[in-house]
């Protein structure tokens, strides 16, 4: 058989084809508004990182003119000192050859120019591709970490007799110094409608230190747990242990754990320095989840406070860590206890996932495209009417 003599080779792309093409994969698909938004939410969280480290009392006696120099000056210093040793010196090389590209430098008659500008853009790029290096085996090995993490807390929430868990968790940067679990302790406990244990929980810091340290917390929290301890015996070894690794108390841990019995509703909790969750009666009146002591890892004598109360029908208990209330819109505004209580308060009577959909939908709307400035975490329990 011989091959037909019409069949026609496919066609490359025409170069338009090929540039949007292109620009989609630079641009993920998003529209110019949105790109710059993304790029003024992330050039707020630069200076906002850069700043911390200039010391701003140096320029209260600045002239209104030179007070702009000496600021940039001291945010420039900030940025390479960031750098190592080596990518300083290109940084700055690449920076003089910058400035010495105006000046055209030849040799003889018939010789050569040497051109600065290519020469500072060839160093400027050899110096970004090494950082972005750096930067992706970093969140190769944060996503790792990420997803041991996950393992860490549930998946889903667990079966309640009568009432309902939502939660919802949203680190800062690819790992959370947040917790948060609900689970019935001791193989057989779920099976006799044991008590339910709730706990949410804020490691001080962020990032990486505060998530190896929430696993340390996860792991001394579900050892002692399954001894079946009374709820203020397991908060008091835990702040034993937490006192142990919290480097003089500069790693602190804030924790609420509650007990919850199925069967009578009756909810015992003990508040280790943490934001009191509100509980929001069937009726729309607040009470606050306050009682207990310290954070873990401050003082290891320390005495714990517990507190009790019953859910009844139709009752919602709000748990969170303090990324909630303090996040911030573009202009610096927190979004603050009221309008959180106020949030709770116009929760409709739907199902704990609705709940918690509606309470961070209105934080969202508030925050718009500012870069999120802690880990978010809710979690939301209700006794179904």
């Amino acid at each position: 058989m011989s091959s037909s003599p019409h069949l026609k080779t496919p066609r490359r792309p025409g170069l338009r084809a090929r540039s949007r093409h292109f620009w989609q994969r630079v641009s993920e698909g998003r529209q110019v508004d949105d790109l710059w938004a993304q790029f003024a939410a992330d050039a707020r969280a630069s200076y906002g990182f850069y700043s911390r480290e200039v010391d701003w009392d140096e320029f209260k006696g600045a002239s209104r003119w030179r007070r702009p120099f000496h600021v940039a000056w001291a945010l420039f210093q900030a940025m390479l000192m960031k750098l190592s040793a080596a990518r300083r010196v290109l940084l700055l090389a690449a920076l003089v050859m910058l400035a010495l590209s105006g000046i055209d430098f030849r040799y003889g008659s018939n010789g050569f120019s040497l051109d600065f500008k290519f020469l500072a853009a060839a160093t400027l790029f050899v110096l970004l591709a090494l950082e972005l290096t750096d930067k992706i085996t970093m969140k190769r090995d944060l996503e790792i970490a990420r997803e041991i993490q996950s393992w860490l807390v549930p998946a889903a929430p667990p079966e309640v007799p009568g009432a309902e868990i939502a939660f919802a968790a949203r680190p800062q940067n690819t790992v959370a110094g947040d917790y948060y679990d609900a689970f019935y302790p001791g193989a057989d406990a779920a099976a006799a409608n044991g008590p339910l244990l709730v706990v949410i929980a804020d490691v001080a810091g962020k990032s990486v230190p505060a998530a190896l340290l929430m696993a340390t917390l996860q792991a001394s929290l579900h050892t002692i747990a399954s001894e079946k301890v009374p709820l203020q015996a397991l908060v008091t070894r835990l702040n034993r242990y937490a006192c142990a690794h919290s480097l003089d108390g500069r790693r602190f841990t804030t924790a609420v754990l509650a007990e919850y019995d199925p069967a009578t509703g009756a909810l015992v909790y003990v508040n280790a320095g943490h934001n009191a969750p509100v509980l929001r009666r069937a009726s729309g009146s607040l009470e606050f989840l306050s009682k207990g002591g310290l954070p873990f890892g401050i003082q290891p004598g320390t005495e714990y406070e517990t507190g009790s109360l019953v859910l009844e029908k139709g009752d919602v208990a709000v748990f969170y860590t303090d990324g909630v209330v303090e996040a911030f819109d573009a202009s610096g505004s927190e979004f603050g206890n009221e309008r959180w209580l106020a949030a709770i308060r116009a929760l409709p009577q739907a199902p704990a996932a609705e709940m918690l959909q509606s309470l961070m939908q209105r934080v969202d709307e508030f925050v718009g495209a500012t870069r999120q400035s802690d880990d978010i975490t809710c979690l939301v329990f209700r006794r179904k009417p």
